[in-house]
């Protein structure tokens, strides 16, 4: 790293005088040009190693003035999954009011607190960016909402089967339909404190009817 130096009284003219009377040399640089050298070197130096590039965090001046050492990193938003297309997951779909979302052979949705039903385990998959579709392992059947709210198991895959998923801040999961809003309000996939299935509509996000924790497959 080069450092700048200044002169030291009683040791003679200055050098950059002397530079200059002298024919065929020229005059050495002032402080501020080899200050602005050195602050040129670090900086690229500092991108060519990972440092902050220009725009991200603070301004590149701003972090060498101040001694911050930075990395370039991205944030992802705490409430939402990221998930790339073509994500597959086997989860059991655990409520917050304790039951296993399931879906039975005949499309009915419903829960239940058998920790080995066959048809609580689902398949979630992410179709678009934190949009995905859960389908019955056991039943092949996928889960859909209707435009009135309803919850049930469609036979094929369509635009009733995407819901879009979200992390809320105690943990669980909410997930509403990517479709249908009724009075501009989301719909979201519910069980009540019967495990019995409550229409979208009467469902709001803060409620616990409506909080999933995806559980790993025992």
């Amino acid at each position: 790293m080069c450092r700048w130096m200044p002169p030291v009284a009683g040791l003679g003219p200055d050098l950059a005088a002397i530079g200059t009377a002298h024919a065929g040399l020229p005059p050495l640089p002032s402080a501020a040009s080899l200050s602005l050298l050195c602050l040129t070197l670090l900086l690229v130096a500092g991108t060519a190693l990972g440092g902050c590039p220009p725009g991200v965090g603070h301004e590149p001046l701003q972090v060498l003035a101040r001694g911050i050492n930075c990395s370039w990193t991205l944030e992802r938003h705490t409430r939402s999954y990221n998930h790339l297309e073509g994500d597959v997951r086997l989860r059991r779909l655990y409520s917050a009011n304790k039951f296993f979302l399931c879906i039975d052979k005949t499309g009915k949705v419903d829960g239940t607190r058998r920790k080995n039903y066959a048809e609580i385990l689902m398949e979630i998959r992410s179709v678009s960016v934190g949009v995905v579709a859960i389908k019955s392992v056991s039943t092949g059947l996928y889960l859909a909402m209707s435009k009135k709210g309803t919850l049930f198991g469609s036979v094929k895959y369509n635009p009733n089967c995407k819901f879009k998923e979200r992390i809320e801040e105690n943990g669980y999961n909410t997930y509403a339909s990517l479709r249908w809003k009724h009075g501009g309000r989301q719909m979201f996939v519910s069980l009540n404190g019967r495990g019995k299935p409550r229409r979208g509509h009467k469902a709001r996000r803060r409620h616990p009817s409506t909080h999933f924790l995806p559980m790993l497959p025992s």
